[in-house]
């Protein structure tokens, strides 16, 4: 059997029957060894190092604050007037990191707003960017940046991986690396293996998440060849032709099952050759 990366499940969108604190729980149930997650800050960073530690997980990945969510807010580097927000965001998605263990944080560049001038909001995000990846350095964190596809998120900054490579190149700092989400790269782009391909070997993506299309459901069916995107990945990986990469494979995706008890877990199937023998389930 292929090695098959590492998968890590993403607590924001997967088990929404449980609340947030209980899916760390339900994740190692199912055999999952790491998690990611969106924003984990309602729950104590104390509390959430304790649950990862009482069964076993890992935390690969979370977002630093994006701003007003409710008022369509999709992060703050790009917004010029929002800097007093985007470094405190940075400053607390560090913290939170350090105590829960946390080895990346992503970035989130945000919508244009209506009357600023393209030019305005890249610079914006440059200068938060050199900033913010000078603070997670000397955090010993890692520092992404992603893409998102414009049916979803319309206007955001970066809509294309090149945009996004473009944008660590210029900078160059070292912890500085791409999130690549084969979700927005089939949903802009749609040539999910080509992209892989073209992008792996670089050395600037730092992370890979994956979800199935257009629906964002489970990565099976649909017009993408998901177990050719599974088997590119891992003969990559196999070749060291992806450095840079932490491995972990982000399972971002809606249960197809929405918020059915057990619904998450009916839907690994897809999933079920590569995830470790389930440790019975435990309460807390």
């Amino acid at each position: 059997m292929a090695a098959m990366p590492r998968l890590a499940a993403n607590l924001s969108l997967l088990y929404p029957e449980w609340p947030f604190a209980e899916r760390v729980r339900a994740a190692a149930a199912d055999g999952f060894e790491a998690v990611e997650c969106q924003f984990p800050y309602e729950v104590p960073a104390n509390e959430m190092a304790a649950r990862l530690r009482d069964h076993g997980q890992a935390l690969v990945l979370m977002n630093a604050p994006a701003g007003d969510w409710a008022a369509g807010e999709r992060g703050l580097a790009a917004l010029p007037g929002r800097e007093a927000a985007c470094r405190d965001g940075v400053e607390r998605a560090l913290a939170y990191a350090h105590t829960v263990g946390c080895p990346r944080i992503h970035l989130l560049a945000g919508v244009v707003p209506a009357g600023v001038a393209r030019a305005r909001a890249e610079a914006t995000y440059l200068a938060h960017l050199d900033w913010a990846a000078a603070q997670a350095r000397r955090a010993g964190c890692e520092l992404l940046i992603e893409p998102l596809n414009a049916h979803d998120v319309p206007g955001y900054l970066l809509a294309t991986q090149a945009q996004a490579h473009a944008v660590v190149q210029a900078l160059g700092a070292p912890n500085l690396r791409v999130q690549m989400d084969l979700y927005h790269v089939a949903r802009t782009e749609g040539d999910v293996l080509g992209a892989l391909d073209a992008w792996l070997p670089s050395g600037r993506v730092g992370h890979v998440q994956v979800a199935g299309v257009p629906g964002r459901h489970e990565p099976a069916g649909g017009p993408v060849d998901w177990p050719a995107v599974f088997a590119r990945l891992d003969t990559l990986q196999a070749a060291g032709a992806a450095p840079g990469w932490s491995g972990w494979l982000g399972c971002e995706y809606l249960p197809a099952a929405g918020q059915a008890p057990g619904g998450t877990s009916a839907g690994l199937g897809w999933a079920r050759a590569w995830l470790r023998r389930a440790p019975p389930p435990s309460a807390g």
